[in-house]
Formats: C-alpha cells, structure tokens, sequence
C-alpha cells in the first residue's frame, strides 16, 4: 500500500503502518501535508469506469447486471464471498492485500465483455468474506484458492493475481500442485513478490505489524488527506477515484487481519515452489511501483520456468486499476499460450 521516503531496506511493507502512523503527529501531518501539496489536483481526472455520483467503493459493472453474490466455505469454517459471472473460457481473479475484489472488476468487465467467465473473490477477512479460525497465513490462502476452483468447478482456467492475490497463485503451486494441474492452464502473476518481503530484522517485523494493527491506519485512510497517504502506490497520473477506493478498501480491513496477513507475507519463501511451475507464466510490473519492485518481478522470472516479463513504464503497483486494458491483453495472450502443441 502507500509509501512515503523511508530508508531502503525498511521499505515494502513497513510503508504504509510507518506513512499512516504520522498522522498522530500534527508536525509529521504538516510535514506530509507540504510535501503533497502540489499533489492537490494530480490524479484528479473522472474515472472512465465510475460515473462521478457512484459510490467510490466499487467500480461498477457498467453495461453488465450486477453478479449475485455466491458463498464457499473453507476448510476451518469460514465463509468466502464469490462473484461467478459471464462465460466462456474462465478467468480467477484473486485480489491484493487489504482491498476486495472490488479492485479487479475494470478488468473484469472486459473480460467479460469480450466473452469470459470470471471468478472473483474476496479472500479471507477482507471485504464481505469472514476470517475463519486457521492462523492467517500464505498457505492457507492457497487452500482457499483451491476450495474455490473446486465450488465452482472451475477448469482450463487462467489464474491472474494482484499482489497477496498472486503470492496466493503462487502458494497453490508450492502446497497444492496438484489442483494447478487439474484446473489451470496459465498464469498471470500482476504487481507480485514470491520472497524477501521482510522489512528486517523481527523487531522491525513486530513494530510494522503494531502500526498496521492500529485503528489509527484506518483512521487517516478515511480522512480527508487520507488519498495522500494511499498515493505511493500508483504510477504517474492516477484517477482520485482509484486512488480513494484503495484507501478506502484498506482502511475497512479488520486490522488484526491486515497485520496477520503482513506477518505472513514477511516470511514466506515460495521461491523452490514456483521453481516447479509448468504451465505458461506472464509476470507483469510497473516501473513506478514502491512495493513489488521491478527486481522482485525479475526475481520470479528468473525461479519459474520460461516465465515472461512485461513491464509497464510509469506505472505503479495498482496495475488491475491502473491499466486494466494491459492485464486484460496479457490474460488474453495467456489462454493462446496455454493452449498447448
């Protein structure tokens, strides 16, 4: 999520806890404040998939009725909200870190448009799914993943995650290889890290996970600077709706989910696991984005076998929302690439 000019080697996920902490501080505030102001009116253009009076927590479905809400439940009880919607060749669309699915319907929309079934959901503790009683945890996110395919009976897919969506993509492969197997033909892994997540040492660890666990995160995401604190996260030129719906999405995450999920995300290593991937793999970046470095891309390109890299210049780490037109053209040429001899 957001990042302010922090030391190097604390960056990642310690951003947004350390950038949104400030705001306590009335002198951090005006700090923050000056150095944003010329950022008043960037990123302020309509939002080609919002009308102006739309509530900016979803995007919309445009043209198409709103898909009706399904439910799958998880190993240990609990309850996943999923959208099943169109048809055609299926797409699973899991999303990031302290966002919904919400964040996945521009793309969406067009592939459904131009004649897919997609399978959205929101994972576990975020938006209108419950967290269940499992420890949190990137494996755990993989069984999710799997029970989901299985529910809605989901084969010859394309799998194309967002972040903690992707690093869920790449758990399946680790833990539950069999399942990608059975149900996948290509994946798409957008904005995304398989390790090396870490912030450093355990204390720094602890302390990130404090300020993510804090109300006052969510706080100063609903305040009325609340967009400045979310801005790192985008590319050049954002639309202000894109940039308040992240915000909002993340600010409405229970905190003690988003700061298990951190933790989680600090020590996980699914580099060995994604080394036995066989199936064709576009690993997409953008060359602004703070979170999931251009070098974590290249880090995945480097473990998954015949992986290709496409990098997005001036674009950040919201690529689902930045550029929905570019992943929607890279899960397209993934079904081509899947098809097989």
């Amino acid at each position: 999520m957001a990042s302010l000019h922090i030391p190097r080697s604390h960056r990642g996920l310690l951003a947004l806890g350390a950038a949104t902490a400030l705001v306590g501080g009335a002198a951090a505030y005006r700090r923050i404040s000056a150095r944003r102001a010329g950022d008043a009116t960037q990123g302020s253009r309509t939002a080609p998939d919002q009308p102006p009076d739309q509530d900016s927590r979803t995007l919309g479905w445009g043209s198409l009725e709103t898909p009706p809400r399904l439910s799958v439940t998880t190993v240990d009880g609990g309850r996943l909200a999923v959208w099943d919607v169109g048809s055609g060749p299926t797409v699973v669309l899991p999303h990031c870190w302290g966002c919904s699915h919400a964040i996945w319907i521009p793309v969406a929309r067009r592939l459904v448009e131009s004649g897919h079934r997609v399978v959205l959901y929101d994972q576990r503790g975020h938006g209108a799914s419950s967290r269940g009683t499992a420890p949190l945890g990137i494996e755990m996110l993989a069984d999710d993943l799997a029970g989901v395919l299985s529910a809605r009976d989901v084969t010859g897919a394309v799998l194309a995650g967002h972040s903690m969506g992707g690093m869920t993509i790449m758990a399946l492969a680790t833990h539950r290889p069999e399942v990608l197997a059975e149900r996948v033909r290509a994946l798409v892994l957008v904005a995304t890290a398989a390790a090396d997540m870490s912030p450093g040492a355990p204390f720094a660890e602890r302390a990130a996970a404090g300020l993510i666990s804090s109300p006052a995160v969510s706080l100063a995401l609903r305040s009325a600077a609340g967009h400045r604190f979310v801005r790192g996260v985008f590319g050049d030129d954002p639309v202000r709706s894109h940039v308040d719906l992240t915000g909002a999405l993340f600010a409405d995450t229970v905190p003690h989910v988003r700061a298990g999920f951190m933790l989680a995300m600090s020590t996980m290593n699914l580099l060995e696991g994604i080394g036995t991937i066989g199936i064709p793999t576009t690993v997409m970046v953008g060359s602004r984005d703070r979170l999931t470095a251009p070098a974590r891309a290249a880090q995945l390109v480097a473990a998954i076998p015949g992986a290709r890299l496409v990098t997005l210049p001036g674009r950040g780490h919201m690529l689902p929302l930045e550029d929905p037109d570019a992943v929607v053209a890279e899960i397209e040429r993934a079904f081509g690439a899947g098809e097989g001899p």
